[in-house]
């Protein structure tokens, strides 16, 4: 019987061009998975028929991405399958009359829609109806909490999500799985809601790095990312933004196991200290994120405000409030550290190692954890990868997340297998 948990995509490709798979056995069993899991864990808006198996132009079995079952954010527009926005229900866009760019570019490489998965309202921060897979009375992150849900449990292997905020590496980090930031612009967000555009980002989450590393290659036309063995030479900063916020005793554990993992690697670690201005970006972000979004969602806010949570209308009332200059002070903030991050990155490390959420998945729903450790890294448009590497006795994913300088991301890759071979 086929393990499908351990199945990469690499591996799926093979076992197709030897004939040992059929198209479509990856999408059915996934289909299992979710008939099995889904009254729990609730990862998943609508799901799609199954599909015709139709070669697409160029594309022949065991090649790319044929035959891979994915899944599609719920704020993604998507031709075939209704969009929510993550609104459960009060606002629904039937159909769109396009697919997203990124659901054509997969199709397009042989890859088959599975269906959609929860979002948050709008990509913000009202929880959703998703549970964590490793304890259902737990959060399993926000905004993507269907996508990271749905990897971790095994219901596909490949799930689409974004970050405006830290809704990829958080809910990687509370759900066990690999989750994947690109640079700021990398993807194309076309047919993507839109929440801040000066900080949504297109990422994915998989359960192997071995399968973050070919997505990448196939959505860039890149080359092939080499998998180190070692990290001799590699200089590691550790480091947490802002400085200020200490630590749980769990994300301390996973941190510095990674770094001890690292060094024994070859690797050379040290502390970063990025200086004041770094922790500054917290705040810089919230001001960004809020001025955005009040612009981004006026129409909504016009028509559906009454409908829409507290947290949001919070939201889009302090970006109201804010002026234009305070928002250029944000940006222009923001340039300077980018700049300044860039130096110290070309000058003293390689890649950073940084918590990816403050600890464990906390207990209860009627929260989306905090994404503290990601507003910087989001704000500064580098990229950021959610490695699965320490558990808490209790059996909890902790993540830490490693980071590299804008369009470094098949470097970040490629020293990020030497911990996931």
């Amino acid at each position: 019987m086929t393990d499908w948990a351990r199945m990469t995509l690499a591996g799926f490709q093979r076992g197709l061009a030897r004939g040992e798979f059929a198209p479509l056995d990856w999408w059915r069993a996934c289909r299992e998975r979710i008939d099995a899991l889904e009254p729990t864990l609730q990862a998943w808006e609508c799901l799609a028929p199954e599909p015709a198996i139709t070669a697409p132009d160029g594309v022949k079995p065991g090649q790319s991405l044929f035959g891979i079952p994915v899944g599609i954010k719920d704020i993604i527009d998507t031709a075939r399958l209704p969009t929510t926005w993550g609104t459960r229900g009060y606002h629904r866009v039937a159909q769109s009359d396009l697919d997203a760019s990124i659901v054509t570019e997969l199709v397009r490489l042989g890859a088959l829609p599975l269906g959609k998965t929860v979002s948050t309202e709008y990509a913000y921060f009202q929880p959703s109806k998703t549970r964590n897979p490793h304890d259902p009375t737990r959060t399993p992150g926000g905004s993507s909490s269907g996508s990271a849900a749905a990897v971790a449990a095994g219901m596909v292997p490949v799930a689409l999500g974004t970050q405006t905020v830290g809704s990829i590496i958080r809910p990687a980090s509370y759900c066990g799985v690999v989750g994947f930031k690109p640079t700021h612009g990398m993807l194309s967000v076309a047919g993507v809601k839109a929440l801040a555009p000066s900080l949504d980002t297109l990422g994915w989450f998989t359960r192997h790095l071995a399968d973050t590393r070919t997505l990448f290659t196939a959505l860039t036309d890149g080359e092939p990312i080499a998998a180190l063995a070692r990290l001799d030479g590699v200089r590691v900063g550790l480091c947490r933004v802002p400085s200020t916020r200490p630590p749980s005793p769990e994300t301390t554990a996973a941190l510095q196991g990674a770094a001890a993992k690292m060094s024994l690697l070859g690797a050379q670690v040290s502390h970063a200290d990025l200086g004041a201005s770094f922790d500054e970006l917290v705040a810089h972000q919230r001001i960004i994120l809020a001025y955005e979004a009040t612009r981004a969602l006026a129409s909504e806010r016009e028509r559906l405000g009454a409908s829409m949570s507290s947290p949001l209308l919070e939201l889009l009332d302090e970006g109201q409030r804010l002026t234009l200059a305070t928002y250029w002070q944000a940006r222009q903030a923001t340039e300077r550290a980018r700049l300044e991050l860039s130096r110290q990155l070309a000058e003293r490390f390689d890649v950073l190692l940084a918590p990816s959420a403050p600890g464990a998945a906390p207990e209860g729903l009627a929260s989306t954890g905090d994404p503290i450790y990601s507003r910087a890294w989001t704000l500064l448009g580098v990229p950021c990868v959610n490695l699965p590497l320490h558990w808490t006795p209790q059996g909890l994913p902790v993540g830490v997340q490693l980071i590299a300088d804008r369009y470094r991301d098949q470097r970040l890759l490629s020293i990020a297998s030497a911990l996931m071979p």
